[in-house]
């Protein structure tokens, strides 16, 4: 650190343990306080969350090191001291600490769950059976990346279709609530007998502008609830589902067959779950136990369902592909490629490239929703806009000649 001052939290015991701690990393207390447990908003921005690319940074480097001789506690004080996210350095601090005392590194990082998931540690756990430390970071690397790649196809998916729904909702809400009134109030004024479309749109102008009901005696306007409708919907989804585990089966079934995101769904999911599979069963962990801990990557539960089924099956004796096509829920291509890669003994790689196979398909999916999602809306926008101009302007063009009059 050479003179440069360090802040952070350690675990310790007390003053003592915590001195020995940082002379043990090369460094010199100069102050320190404890910690309240009690956390708050300011406090979480004041520590930097350890984000998917950080684990990817720490087992790029765990694997150089490794592949380069370094020991391992030479190896995590290295990447404690470069780490620039306070968070990550306070970890690699303890972790470096319990594997200075004996532990084994699969159970310095289960120490941290929040962090390094059980996938993690037990491909970390094989890794230290065999022997092969290095071809298990790499294992872990590529899988991260994979993951971190499909989080940022599913925000995509979801972010910019959103950013565009908010622009549509609030231009509309501004038509509705602050220019058609004023149009109205003109058509009032010059007394004219309106057609059914402006008869309709007044009534629209009418809902965002006019208090609909009180709430602790105070109004509620219709725009507000329009704004909030989308919040309220998602709220009430939230809490329904989490009411039981039976209506959250039946949620998650109905998705599946919903007709664009339940096949959308089920590609994510079949690519997820490949993907960890391959990536257990290639480091040594056998079968049974990789369709455990590949299911815990799965969230929808109709899908969890089936996916035990599968266990259950293969338990019995029964071949995976066998297994899969029990289930009902895997296409018949994946049940092909797993029979082809039991057959030749080559499944890990065969589940690799089911894998490969869906996450292009994904990535074509999420493009063609973004692709048909976004002119949707702006049609949308376009005919509210006609429907404005028509409903304020028709009625004059339709009484020109009665205007003529005046």
């Amino acid at each position: 650190m050479r003179g440069r001052p360090v802040r952070g939290t350690l675990s310790a015991v007390n003053e003592v343990d915590l001195y020995n701690q940082l002379q043990t990393a090369g460094l010199e207390l100069v102050q320190c306080s404890t910690l309240s447990k009690k956390k708050t908003f300011l406090s979480g921005l004041a520590r930097n969350k350890i984000l998917l690319r950080d684990l990817i940074q720490f087992f790029i480097h765990m694997e150089q090191m490794q592949s380069a001789g370094v020991p391992l506690l030479d190896a995590l004080s290295d990447i404690r001291d470069g780490a620039e996210n306070d968070q990550m350095r306070d970890m690699m601090s303890e972790i470096h600490r319990d594997v200075r005392d004996g532990a084994a590194l699969s159970e310095a990082l289960d120490k941290h769950p929040k962090v390094f998931k059980a996938l993690y540690i037990s491909l970390i756990q094989s890794g230290e059976d065999t022997g092969d430390l290095t071809s298990v970071y790499l294992q872990l690397v590529r899988y991260l990346k994979w993951v971190d790649a499909m989080q940022t196809k599913v925000k995509k998916a979801t972010r910019s279709p959103m950013i565009t729904g908010a622009v549509v909702m609030g231009v509309v809400t501004f038509m509705m609530s602050v220019v058609v009134p004023q149009i109205v109030g003109f058509l009032k004024y010059l007394d004219l007998e309106l057609p059914w479309f402006s008869v309709w749109l007044i009534a629209t102008s009418n809902f965002f502008v006019q208090p609909q009901f009180y709430i602790l005696g105070l109004p509620v306007y219709g725009m507000i609830i329009v704004l909030l409708t989308p919040i309220l919907i998602a709220v009430s989804f939230i809490t329904l589902r989490k009411s039981s585990d039976t209506v959250a089966y039946k949620i998650d079934s109905l998705l599946l067959v919903a007709p664009i995101a339940g096949n959308l769904i089920r590609k994510i999911t079949i690519a997820r779950y490949s993907q960890t599979f391959a990536s257990l069963f290639a480091s040594g962990i056998d079968v049974i136990g990789a369709l455990k801990s590949a299911r815990k990557t799965v969230s929808n539960l109709a899908l969890i369902d089936a996916m035990e089924g599968v266990e259950i099956y293969v338990q019995s004796g029964s071949p995976l592909s066998d297994a899969l096509n029990a289930s009902g829920e895997f296409p018949s291509m994946v049940i092909r490629m797993v029979k082809i890669g039991e057959e030749s003994g080559n499944l890990a790689v065969v589940l690799d490239q089911v894998s490969e196979f869906y996450t292009k398909d994904v990535d074509e999916a999420i493009d063609a929703l973004i692709e048909m999602i976004q002119p949707t809306l702006t049609i949308i926008l376009a005919l509210v806009i006609v429907w404005i101009a028509a409903g304020s302007l028709g009625p004059i063009y339709m009484n020109l000649g009665n205007m003529s009059d005046f």
